[in-house]
């Protein structure tokens, strides 16, 4: 039997953070280059403003729960402070890219850029003790809300021709804020937006798949004639499983434990490939054509919240089913992704799990989802080390 931990630790510690420390890291300027090649060298030199967020949160999450390494905190640090001072508009909106030394590159016009900084200073402000970081945080936080509540805000306004929808996307994020805001502040707010976060998320359940869809209506009307209204992304279902379980460890419910359980185990059957094994990227309801041409290939992050997701449910409920899931999803990603001649994962696979881009990084993959995942595996197995 595999010893899981025993594999994430050694992953962790001496593949995956050793290829980000040594590479990602501008000490001119600060920050994080993203844009990696196989080996490391840089492709890009513009820095991603959501993927140095995530960096930042990675680095301080380690420092704060693993060991207070130095080196760790240090680059954190520069990280956070690069953000500070070059990340937002006059308005205080977020850019998407930045020059490597700090000029606007893009935007977005999306909040989720915001999301990643707001994680990342929360998490660093716990670590260093900077208050800044963490009124900061507490701040864009409410940016976010009012971002999601009014697109127009960030110049994507409501157009007559678009009917009203709800995306599984914007419930994730304000939940994962509002956690990490809970469990660092004693304001009973963000309990009180969590509990409506767990319905909001649930109101996404498809009954036919099990899986929750990406997109809703926000008046309750039929989508299904649209393919977006028909999109289901089984690694974000995963995600959001594990999230939910977060909020019923805070907020118990034997009841909702149970149903979002019962979704994370519709979501690997509805979305695991059983001619070439691993989980379809993107998927159509009616097996209609995506939009997504991706849609069947195989991606490093529905993986790695796969194997999160199953370690929290295994360590969770005891029960051999989970291990035997985790198990499936494990041998295929270790069998996949991972790179033991230079380090870190690849992300981008053929359906038939071939490797596709050598990169490992760009302006979607960076030091947070295998990482994240890896570090999270370990501490509830350890945590629970006596329940499995």
């Amino acid at each position: 039997m595999t010893d899981f931990a025993a594999v994430y630790r050694r992953d962790l510690f001496h593949s995956v953070l050793p290829f980000w420390m040594s590479h990602s890291i501008d000490r001119q300027h600060g920050g994080f280059f993203t844009c990696l090649d196989r080996r490391g060298a840089i492709f890009d030199h513009r820095k991603y403003v959501w993927m140095n967020g995530r960096q930042v949160w990675m680095l301080s999450k380690l420092y704060n729960e693993h060991e207070p390494r130095p080196e760790w905190l240090d680059a954190a640090r520069e990280g956070a402070g690069f953000l500070r001072c070059h990340a937002f508009d006059p308005q205080g909106r977020c850019y998407f890219a930045l020059t490597s030394d700090g000029q606007p590159a893009a935007f977005q016009r999306k909040p989720y850029g915001a999301v990643f900084v707001a994680l990342g200073w929360l998490e660093f402000a716990k670590a260093s003790g900077e208050t800044w970081a963490r009124d900061g945080a507490i701040a864009l936080f409410e940016k976010i809300r009012q971002w999601i509540a009014d697109p127009g805000l960030l110049g994507r306004p409501a157009l007559p021709g678009a009917p009203p929808m709800r995306q599984l996307a914007d419930v994730m994020v304000v939940a994962s804020l509002a956690l990490e805001l809970a469990r660092a502040t004693a304001d009973p707010i963000y309990d009180a937006i969590l509990a409506e976060m767990l319905p909001l998320a649930l109101a996404h359940r498809d009954p036919g798949s099990g899986a929750l869809l990406e997109n809703v209506s926000s008046t309750g009307a039929d989508l299904r004639h649209l393919p977006e209204g028909r999109l289901v992304c089984p690694g974000h279902t995963l995600e959001v499983c594990w999230f939910l379980l977060d909020i019923l460890e805070r907020q118990p419910d034997a009841a909702t434990q149970a149903a979002v359980l019962e979704i994370l185990h519709a979501a690997l059957e509805y979305g695991w490939d059983t001619e070439y094994g691993g989980l379809y990227y993107f998927m159509d309801l009616d097996g209609r054509p995506a939009l997504q041409l991706e849609a069947d290939m195989k991606l490093w992050w529905p993986h790695t919240e796969a194997i999160y997701s199953l370690v929290r449910a295994w360590t969770l409920t005891g029960r051999g089913e989970w291990r035997a899931a985790l198990e499936r999803i494990h041998d295929y990603t270790y069998a996949t992704f991972p790179d033991p001649e230079h380090g870190e994962w690849y992300g981008y696979c053929g359906r038939d799990g071939k490797v596709s881009h050598q990169l490992k990084g760009n302006n979607y993959k960076g030091c947070f989802h295998v990482p994240r995942a890896l570090w999270l595996s370990l501490s509830a197995l350890g945590k629970n080390s006596g329940n499995i």
